[in-house]
Parts: C-alpha cells; sequence; structure tokens
C-alpha cells in the first residue's frame, strides 16, 4: 500500500511540474504556484496529487507577484552588483554558500522586504537569507 502511494506520488509529482511552472507566470508568486499546483494535482491524482502538486507549486511559484516583477528586475538589472561563481546549477531551490556570498536589500517600498537578492553566475536572483535558498530568478 505504501508502495503504491509513493509511487503515485512521484508520477503525480512528474506529471504536475509543468502545471506549476505555469503558476509563476500567470498567478505570481508562491501563493499561486500553490494553488495552481494544488488544482493540477487534484485532478491527476485526488487528495495525495494536491499536496504534491500544492508543494511543488509553491516552490516553482517564485517570490514576486506579477506587479512586483518589472519593478525589482528594473533596481536589480540597475544596480548590476558583482557575480558570485557558482559550480553548481543556478536554479530555483539551490541552497548557496552561507559565506562568500553578498546579499543585498531591495528599497523597503517594494514590498519584498524578506528576500535579498545578489548575483549568480551573472544570473539575478532573490534568495532567502534565512537558508540562502534561492526563490527566483530574476529575468
Amino acid at each position: 500500500m505504501t508502495k503504491h502511494i509513493l509511487t503515485a506520488a512521484a508520477v503525480i509529482a512528474l506529471l504536475g511540474l509543468p502545471l506549476a511552472a505555469q503558476a509563476q507566470s500567470n498567478q505570481g508568486g508562491a501563493a499561486g504556484g500553490m494553488a495552481t499546483g494544488a488544482v493540477g494535482g487534484a485532478i491527476v491524482g485526488g487528495p495525495v496529487g494536491a499536496v504534491v502538486g500544492g508543494a511543488i507549486g509553491a516552490v516553482v511559484g517564485g517570490a514576486l507577484t506579477p506587479e512586483q516583477q518589472p519593478r525589482v528586475q528594473q533596481y536589480v538589472i540597475q544596480q548590476r552588483r558583482p557575480s558570485y561563481q557558482y559550480q553548481q546549477q543556478v536554479q530555483v531551490g539551490a541552497v548557496l554558500p552561507s559565506s562568500g556570498v553578498q546579499y543585498y536589500e531591495l528599497p523597503a517600498d517594494y514590498g519584498v522586504t524578506q528576500y535579498r537578492y545578489t548575483y549568480v553566475n551573472d544570473r539575478a536572483v532573490l534568495v532567502d537569507p534565512r537558508t540562502h535558498q534561492i526563490v527566483q530568478i530574476i529575468e
């Protein structure tokens, strides 16, 4: 029974990734990603699919709302900070080292006070300063 549930969760996770990725551009933010992922997962796999899809959607959903995205993107590009050279792939969910990376605050009036930005391998990213996890790639 447990094996069947784990297999179903893995299949749902793989099938739910495209739905969760779409949530980033349509609804914005982790909440939008979580909602879209949960709905997609529920359609494919019922209650277990909703849980798995919601978790995946929250990670892929990004940290910025569609309204915040252009303003933050413009600010980060104008600031153009030095880039940290990271030996692994730059992607949402990657955890950056706790030392050697310089994290920068966004202006408080942007409404994104819980995250910091930095450049990694010449790509601007938004990072959770508590975990050093990349929460969104700013493009």
